[in-house]
């Protein structure tokens, strides 16, 4: 299969451009948001807090009749001074209805926590004792897991930088970072859109984040070494035919790869109940555009850095000398 990347770089990095630019764009309205404060929203593991979901007991004659007001969730909990709460409805797996609440504030004592149950069991219903569930954690824990998380990240993104430096020549290794950024930020950029329809990011999204790296990174690291060893070949040749062959060489053991973990992940998606579900979706994103950016961005980018250096450089001495 001739792909052949170099003739339509400039369509491949249309493409991530508009995904980065919307993703960026995302971030900076979930920023402003009062719900959200943040470029993703944020779950119990970063900000801490209390947060308490509670379902209505439908098994208890009239109790699930009438739909729940957020409305009057909010009015409940704005009196007892959690204004700034998010409360979201969330549907009950048996009935396919919405009736049960998910309320995120800061952190509650159990005397506070019994009062707001049982000021909503008033308005809204009784609730059912065996479906409720609570987490806390504390605000310096929060800041604490943020705080490493970021550390982590950054600093594998270094490692790799000074690792490929060593293995390759400096553009090789920045291109491979930039790939690495790219991946990053549009996976980050998903789930700021996806934070606007309720979904939180925790302590695993920092996991999947430094899995994506590890995944691109190893998938970029095959094709430069396939582009190093032909470039030393066939000294000569065009750079943007080497990169091509070298893609399309690679190019069904990345598809290959990528298509059988897919499937892994598809099944935790679909069957690894809801603490895997945000960890699998991002994996999802992150090993798809990890492919993408590893064929098409990367490769591509050092194609043209070289065309452009190849350029620049000064022509050779060709004076000849008097015999």
């Amino acid at each position: 299969m001739k792909l052949a990347v170099n003739k339509r770089r400039s369509l491949w990095w249309s493409i991530s451009s508009a995904l980065l630019i919307i993703g960026i764009i995302s971030m900076v309205i979930s920023t402003f948001n009062p719900q959200i404060k943040a470029p993703l929203r944020l779950g119990l593991d970063f900000i801490g807090g209390t947060r308490l979901q509670l379902e209505r007991d439908c098994t208890q004659p009239g109790n699930c009749d009438k739909p729940i007001d957020i409305n009057a969730v909010r009015d409940i909990a704005q009196a007892r001074g959690l204004g700034d709460a998010s409360i979201q409805l969330i549907t009950d797996e048996q009935t396919k209805q919405e009736n049960g609440i998910l309320i995120r504030s800061k952190d509650l004592s159990p005397e506070q926590r019994i009062q707001l149950e049982n000021a909503l069991a008033e308005k809204i219903g009784a609730f059912d004792p065996e479906k409720k569930s609570i987490d806390t954690v504390g605000p310096t824990l929060g800041r604490e897991l943020f705080t490493s998380g970021l550390t982590a990240l950054f600093l594998s993104l270094f490692g790799i930088l000074v690792y490929l430096r060593f293995r390759f020549q400096w553009d090789y290794a920045v291109f491979a970072i930039v790939a690495l950024f790219h991946d990053v930020l549009i996976t980050i950029g998903v789930f700021s859109i996806l934070g606007f329809f309720g979904v939180e990011v925790d302590s695993l999204f920092v996991v999947a984040l430094l899995t994506i790296i590890g995944f691109s990174v190893n998938d970029t690291v095959v094709i430069y070494d396939r582009i190093r060893e032909t470039a030393k070949i066939e000294k000569g040749r065009p750079i943007t035919e080497i990169v091509d062959d070298a893609v399309d060489q690679t190019l069904a053991r990345s598809i290959n790869t990528t298509f059988t973990t897919m499937l892994t992940l598809f099944a935790i998606f679909l069957f690894g109940g809801e603490t895997l579900k945000i960890f699998s979706l991002s994996l999802i994103v992150g090993f798809t555009m990890g492919a993408y950016s590893s064929i098409f961005i990367a490769s591509t980018l050092l194609a043209w850095w070289r065309q452009r250096s190849e350029k620049s450089a000064p022509p050779p001495n060709t004076e000849s000398v008097a015999t």
